[in-house]
């Protein structure tokens, strides 16, 4: 990243940040288990439209999420989420060009941000984990993070137009290594990853009750 697209990024970031504590108490756990320097493949749950900056947004290096291909169709909106690392994936197909961009990005040293299970959940829920990010990681010869993000769902669920002010909270899991994450099935690896994301939704669960009970 230039200077300039790095400062423009990180004012959005502090933007973002300042609005999300208000609206939504966010609280983010567990960042220093993303790797400080180099390629890194974060995973994470999705729950909401909000996921991609809720995701970011705690972080302290620059994320680079894929996003589904019709967001880019509006030019000024395509603008600005390119503007912000974002690219393009077709949903529903085996999208060659997205891979081989995220490959690209992934050994240029970049956060790459996916969203193994496809779309939004419907019910909240941590569904199925398709293999896809699982082959990438280990090709780009870059670690797999998996990341929680719990009460975006409460927040802003398919039903509501606009989302609505709840806690959310979100946590970085251990990271696997490429070498670990090949020595499997890659759909394997990803069961194996989503485990780990639903004991990371119930540590963030403990964590807001406990907050609760302060208050």
């Amino acid at each position: 990243m230039t200077p300039l697209r790095r400062a423009w990024y990180a004012f959005w970031q502090q933007v973002a940040r300042v609005l999300f504590i208000v609206v939504f108490g966010i609280r983010v756990y567990h960042r220093e288990r993303l790797p400080r320097a180099g390629g890194v493949l974060v995973i994470a749950n999705h729950q909401s439209y909000l996921d991609p900056i809720l995701a970011a947004v705690g972080m302290t290096r620059p994320f680079h999420p894929m996003a589904r291909e019709s967001l880019f169709r509006f030019k000024p909106f395509a603008w600005v989420i390119r503007s912000l690392n974002a690219f393009p994936v077709r949903r529903g197909s085996a999208d060659l060009g997205a891979i081989r961009e995220a490959m690209r990005r992934l050994k240029g040293g970049a956060v790459v941000l996916m969203f193994p299970e496809g779309t939004r959940t419907p019910d909240g829920s941590i569904g199925t984990l398709h293999g896809g990010p699982a082959t990438i990681a280990v090709r780009a010869g870059v670690p797999l993070v998996p990341m929680v993000i719990d009460g975006a769902f409460e927040a802003w669920p398919r039903t509501l137009p606009v989302p609505l002010p709840h806690r959310i909270r979100v946590a970085c899991g251990r990271p696997v290594s490429p070498e670990e994450a090949g020595a499997g099935e890659a759909e394997v690896v990803m069961a194996s990853l989503r485990a780990q994301m639903l004991g990371l939704r119930e540590e963030l669960r403990r964590r807001r009750r406990a907050d609760e009970r302060v208050v």
